[in-house]
């Protein structure tokens, strides 16, 4: 009897397990229609968003609000391309056939300094440069003046003449000394004339330095290198960090350079700017007075030394602040792996208790960390011996402006 009973409930029961597995079934069906929904609709604001950003001319762009939206050069482009120009006009070169008068092409970008929009660029771009202009993005091309450069860093500021506010978008500049090897960067400029055209990379190392003829005998310190190619026409545009910020000006001006970019830090701009702008130059480049190599370990045999890192100092200029101070140059020229060294000077190793690697570290750090009639203290190793000199800094002399 109980048998019968339980068989007579079975079907009652399998019932109830069917209607609950379609219940859960339908409820995980739910679950994943809404999430998809999600998604699209949050993909649909997104490019919204971005094909807004891109039908407003001469909004002011914000670029906080995609923080949380991860890097995407995409992205950043569009936030920026607007605020980046052509620089162009006409430079008198002397060939071995008389003069001729040649076109000027290169690029720059729009900076805010104490309410007043501004183009910064390279020196190299508008040195000598005659019938200077500026067109932007959208074909709008205005008459321009040089108001302040510094061939020292290869740097210049542009005024845009008659230009409507609502044409100049500047950027923002933040601090080069917070990037990392490794870190993405784009690069917007007008290479071969190529309008508002990006390339993007890595930074690839940090505190390089450069030769570039407009700086003379001195190099350009601090400089970024990235993995991405900068050609004749790049100069004078931004490097832009994931949001969209300057960290760097671009520079084709450095030879053999295939394959790579260079920039000005932006922590060089920020520093020279306000003088660039109120004064039209910047005259506050600090001032050693010394030549010297980079400290090796084949140099340090020769030398007598264990040191293999430092600045060897082969000569110091008379008159220099390193003369004054009593810093010593070589005595001895030795050959190694073909190549000539004076040795027998002092090795600088340090700068108020900052190690000094070698000749790039050497120019950074007085050109960041000290200014012309400061007193630092330069740690040096002489006859294998450290000893310490106060040396009070100087200030290079006035460039050579074409």
């Amino acid at each position: 009897m109980n048998s019968l009973k339980n068989q007579k409930g079975l079907p009652s029961l399998i019932m109830f397990v069917v209607i609950f597995a379609l219940f859960v079934l339908s409820a995980v069906a739910a679950v994943y229609f809404y999430s998809e929904a999600q998604t699209l609709s949050s993909a649909q604001k997104t490019t919204t968003t971005l094909t807004k950003i891109e039908q407003a001319p001469g909004a002011v762009i914000s670029i906080a609000n995609y923080s949380s939206l991860g890097f995407s050069p995409q992205l950043v482009y569009a936030l920026t391309n607007r605020s980046v120009v052509t620089i162009g006009g006409s430079v008198v070169v002397n060939t071995g056939y008389g003069a001729v008068v040649e076109q000027v092409l290169g690029s720059g970008f729009v900076v805010n300094y104490t309410t007043h929009d501004y183009v910064v660029t390279n020196y190299h771009v508008v040195e000598g440069i005659s019938n200077l202009t500026v067109t932007f993005a959208d074909g709008n091309a205005y008459a321009a003046k040089v108001i302040g450069s510094d061939p020292y860093s290869d740097l210049a500021v542009v005024s845009v003449l008659n230009t409507p506010s609502t044409q100049l978008i500047p950027l923002n500049i933040t601090y080069s000394s917070s990037l990392h090897i490794g870190e993405p960067v784009l690069a917007i400029g007008n290479p071969y004339g190529l309008t508002g055209s990006m390339t993007f990379g890595v930074v690839s190392q940090l505190g390089e330095t450069i030769q570039d003829v407009t700086a003379g005998n001195y190099s350009i310190p601090d400089v970024i290198q990235f993995s991405a190619p900068i050609n004749p026409g790049n100069s004078g545009g931004p490097l832009l960090d994931g949001n969209g910020a300057v960290v760097g000006i671009t520079t084709s001006d450095v030879s053999n350079s295939q394959g790579l970019g260079f920039a000005i830090p932006s922590d060089t701009i920020l520093r020279e700017l306000p003088s660039l702008i109120t004064t039209g130059s910047y005259n506050l480049h600090p001032l050693l007075g010394i030549q010297g190599f980079n400290m090796n370990y084949q140099l340090a045999q020769a030398s007598g030394t264990n040191f293999t890192y430092g600045v060897l100092v082969a000569s110091v200029l008379p008159g220099s602040p390193a003369a004054n101070a009593g810093i010593e140059g070589g005595n001895t020229t030795v050959t190694i792996n073909g190549q000539p060294y004076v040795i027998g000077g002092d090795i600088i190793v340090s700068i108020n208790g900052t190690q000094i690697i070698n000749t790039n570290a050497l120019s950074a750090y007085l050109e960041e960390n000290t200014m012309p009639g400061q007193t630092i203290t330069v740690g040096v190793i002489r006859a294998g011996a450290p000893l310490n000199v106060t040396v009070i800094v100087g200030v290079r002399p006035p460039p050579t402006i074409g």
